[in-house]
């Protein structure tokens, strides 16, 4: 493996990837995080994982290897699941293609890993002839060859022929005992469909599971990227086991079905943890669970990664490092404000500062904060665990959601009295949480005094590095948006993405500075019309600007900017 003089930056930068300023960029990151520069300019948003391991082929002088052109198709008849076992291969994430005479052609993720080549070159006897690819293209590759692909589809297809077996018990679900629960739950075929329901769905990058009982089958659908998607259902009878089942995992009462529950559980995954929150209410056909997957890995807690505008990125992080004032982000539910309160507290806290959260729930936690789950059953609200937290001689406190007037006026005052306070609002854009303060009952004085910033945001999905198409944008387009960029893309679909024509999401942000031109506005009362008519002659970018600008520049598609900001507003 002959090595490039040239290093992986100035390769992508040749190679027209990436710009100088990106390079800098993630380099003075890299050094705060000391990781890999690839795995830095890909959280970034600036270099798809391809274009790493495109740099890399070209740096180590080896082959790159693309699941769609059906270059990880290993041999059928040289016995290479017996020379490489399927264990070693997932430990090592690498898999043999070929072999010949004496050679063995191996895909690797990391070709650089000379103790694994080394290994390989132990346990099978032959000269390692290494070739670079995606992860993600060596995960689906090995999924194929080792036999894993369809096990999810002959479990369901498994399902319905225990239906013969199980029709006389099917009829007395509704009178099923405890133990009878228990049993069924706790039988093979139902922990395998659960476990491999679950597998896939993180596989997929799922964010959420539904399982949903109708009158004649069950749906199971995944959310991915925002969009729910079906996969083919199991035997409608199996319902009050494979719900006993999640029940037990998340130690929730198996024989309670006609309230609604709360649980979670965690599942470990290639040595990583990830959270299982699950959700039942019975329904007329029976009980529907919902379970929330939380990847922390896959999570980003880093301002910088989050999609923000470069001057609304130094706005923001101003207003966090302030030592007192009121910050807002506001939007729909699912729209990633959390994660940005999550990713601010990241940046901010430090040893010299207490901070305190009270959240509902508490999604992700957080080495050095303290933070408090809400449990109003036992008197625990956000109002009452705020006045706690000022007894707590507190530096920052985040409030999960200003939910009512009580909560409010703890948070405008906690900010008046020297703390910093973040939380979040449920309004369309920036400007709405001002007139959504005071209809809960702040006084607009308060508001005036304590606001420093408010921050709408949405999350929209990207474009497939692998596939899009880019076009010309019409004549009407341009002028109707005001679109600088005449050449837009749009989504087309391949295996790498599912054939959606997209794969993740990034957010877009409206970030309102409260200067004092909005400060007299706000405490003489003027109306919404009025502060949003200022803000769009102070040239404060709006949503849709931020989502336009995304389109241009290619990261998502002009369709779903519309879709999101049209339907939310």
């Amino acid at each position: 493996m002959r090595k490039s003089k040239d290093r992986l930056g100035q390769i992508l930068i040749t190679e027209k990837v990436i710009t100088e300023e990106g390079l800098e960029k993630a380099l003075e990151m890299q050094k705060k995080e000391k990781s890999k520069l690839g795995d830095v300019l890909v959280n970034l948003g600036l270099v798809s994982e391809k274009d790493i391991v495109i740099a890399l082929a070209k740096q180590l002088s080896i082959p790159y290897a693309s699941y769609s052109k059906g270059l990880l198709k290993p041999a059928q008849d040289q016995g290479l699941s017996k020379l490489v076992p399927e264990e070693y291969a997932r430990r090592n994430l690498s898999l043999p293609i070929s072999k010949h005479l004496n050679s063995l052609t191996v895909a690797f993720v990391d070709p650089l890993n000379l103790i694994a080549i080394d290994n390989l070159r132990h346990m099978t006897g032959c000269e390692i002839n290494p070739i670079i690819s995606t992860k993600s293209d060596l995960v689906r590759a090995m999924d194929e060859f080792y036999g894993k692909e369809d096990l999810l589809k002959d479990a369901i297809s498994d399902s319905y022929e225990l239906e013969e077996f199980q029709t006389e018990k099917s009829k007395e679900d509704e009178n099923l005992s405890l133990d009878e629960l228990v049993s069924r739950a706790e039988e093979a075929p139902i922990v395998k469909l659960i476990d491999l329901v679950l597998m896939q769905a993180i596989k997929d990058r799922a964010s959420d599971i539904h399982i949903e009982p109708f009158r004649q089958k069950i749906n199971i659908r995944y959310r991915i990227d925002g969009v729910l998607y079906e996969i083919p259902p199991p035997a409608k009878h199996l319902l009050p086991a494979i719900v006993s089942r999640i029940k037990i995992l998340a130690n929730l009462d198996i024989a309670e079905r006609r309230l609604p529950q709360d649980g979670a559980f965690l599942v470990k995954v290639e040595k990583k943890g990830i959270d299982i929150r699950v959700s039942t209410i019975p329904t007329i056909h029976g009980e529907k669970v919902v379970m929330r997957i939380l990847d922390k890995s896959s999570t980003p807690l880093n301002l910088e990664e989050l999609g923000f505008e470069s001057q609304n990125l130094e706005d923001f992080r101003k207003a966090i490092n302030s030592p007192y004032g009121l910050i807002l982000t506001t939007g729909p539910t699912g729209s990633g404000k959390t994660t940005t309160l999550y990713a601010a507290l990241n940046e901010i806290k430090s040893p010299r500062k207490n901070i305190s959260t009270v959240e509902d729930p508490v999604e992700y936690k957080l080495e050095g904060i303290n933070q408090v789950q809400v449990k109003p059953g036992i008197g625990l609200t956000f109002a009452n665990a705020l006045r706690s937290f000022l007894r707590q001689d507190p530096d920052i406190i985040m409030v999960g959601e200003v939910r009512d007037l009580e909560t409010a006026q703890i948070c405008i005052r906690s900010s008046l009295t020297g703390h910093l306070v973040l939380s979040t609002l449920h309004t369309n854009d920036a400007p709405s949480a001002i007139s959504r303060l005071i209809d809960i009952g702040i006084e607009p004085y308060l508001i005036s005094s304590s606001l420093l910033l408010i921050g709408a945001q949405r999350l929209v999905r990207r474009l497939c590095p692998e596939c899009k198409e880019a076009y010309e944008a019409t004549s009407k387009i341009v002028k109707d948006f005001n679109i600088k960029q005449e050449l837009l893309y749009k989504p087309k679909g391949c295996d790498y993405c599912s054939h959606t024509g997209y794969r993740g999401r990034i957010a877009i942000y409206e970030i309102l500075v409260i200067n004092d031109t909005l400060r007299e506005l706000i405490s003489k009362g003027a109306d919404l019309g009025e502060i949003k008519k200022t803000i769009k002659d102070m040239g404060i970018k709006s949503l849709v600007d931020a989502g336009l600008k995304k389109a241009e520049e290619g990261m998502t598609s002009l369709e779903e900017i519309l879709s999101i900001i049209m339907i939310a507003e």
